[in-house]
């Protein structure tokens, strides 16, 4: 069920980040800094959010996999998404991205609803996403697969494709656009090869140059660093990094801590669906319940002596008992 409206948190303070006339930030270091001073808790107001979810549910059959209260991303940050196998990450990403429905709930992008939209309109207002397996169509060149990343394109229309005068100009726009970005993911000698040549590591560079076709104001990546070799992990952070500073939002699912404590300004932390725990990295990861709940350092915790004792004894107790009952067979 939605969180009651009076439970709800207080609506996010009235400051705003300024943003160009493409819909992105200005001063990405100005969107860092307002976090400054906000409070580490699960659903905490952001002093400008782009993307606001309330009370998102998805069940499949008698199984909660998600319950999220509620959610503010701040605009123009890099919020990590962390939390063990199962928690509801990938789930979330898929609602909030239209390629899945929730059960109930609401969330809204740049102030207007996204509830029931589709997925390709949800990329053509801005909000794009990669996934954990990346989608390159491995038939198409790299090329043609960064061509399909563009939006709007007039040639796409059966009866326009046949007159190459109203679409050709467009095309070579889009082609210019493909190859600065193939260049600056550095896969621009791989253009014209099939896409199911590529390692895993640049097929993820390809579908973040791919996303970045729609020229979109949030980028939402899964498991960005997932299968990918160390010499392709800093490359791939560099960019992520850039993104901010290109004034792009990022919101990334990933399980990598060390990942995330380098290019995160906020981490919100799943589990059981819900949200447990939100705030910078340094307070995140220190928090006890994180620890207990996602990193499970209790379990790696040296026993003391009593516990040993108790343990030692458990098991004897329970070496006897099936002695005593081969006996009394």
């Amino acid at each position: 069920m939605p969180a009651d409206p009076a439970s709800q948190p207080e609506s996010s303070p009235a400051t705003s980040v300024a943003v160009d006339d493409s819909g992105r930030v200005a001063d990405p270091r100005a969107a860092v800094a307002a976090l400054d001073g906000i409070e580490a808790r699960p659903g905490v107001p952001k002093p400008d959010p782009i993307l606001i979810a309330d009370g998102v549910a998805r069940r499949f059959g008698g199984l909660s996999a998600v319950e999220v209260d509620h959610l503010e991303v701040q605009r123009g940050v890099i919020t990590a998404l962390i939390g063990p196998n199962g928690a509801g990450k990938t789930t979330f990403f898929n609602l909030l991205t239209g390629f899945d429905k929730p059960n109930e709930g609401s969330w809204s992008f740049e102030g207007k609803s996204l509830s029931g939209v589709a997925a390709h309109r949800v990329a053509r207002r801005g909000m794009v996403r990669t996934f954990q397996l990346t989608k390159a169509l491995s038939k198409l060149t790299v090329l043609d697969n960064m061509r399909l990343g563009a939006t709007g394109q007039k040639g796409e229309n059966f009866f326009r494709a046949l007159i190459p005068g109203i679409w050709s100009g467009q095309q070579k726009e889009i082609d210019v656009r493909a190859r600065d970005l193939l260049a600056r993911f550095k896969l621009d000698a791989k253009e014209q090869d099939f896409a199911g040549s590529l390692s895993g590591g640049q097929r993820k560079l390809l579908e973040m140059a791919r996303a970045l076709m729609v020229e979109p104001t949030m980028v939402m990546l899964d498991e960005p660093m997932a299968g990918v070799n160390p010499a392709l992990t800093q490359s791939l952070l560099g960019h992520v990094k850039d993104l901010r500073e290109q004034g792009m939002t990022v919101l990334f699912v990933e399980h990598d801590m060390d990942m995330v404590r380098d290019i995160s300004d906020w981490v919100v932390v799943m589990a059981q669906g819900r949200i447990v725990a939100e705030g910078p990295p340094d307070v995140v990861m220190a928090d006890q319940a994180v620890i207990d709940a996602y990193l499970g350092a209790h379990h790696d915790a040296p026993l003391s002596v009593e516990e040993e004792q108790a343990q030692i004894a458990a098991g004897e107790a329970e070496l006897e008992g099936d002695h005593t009952d081969r006996k009394s067979r």
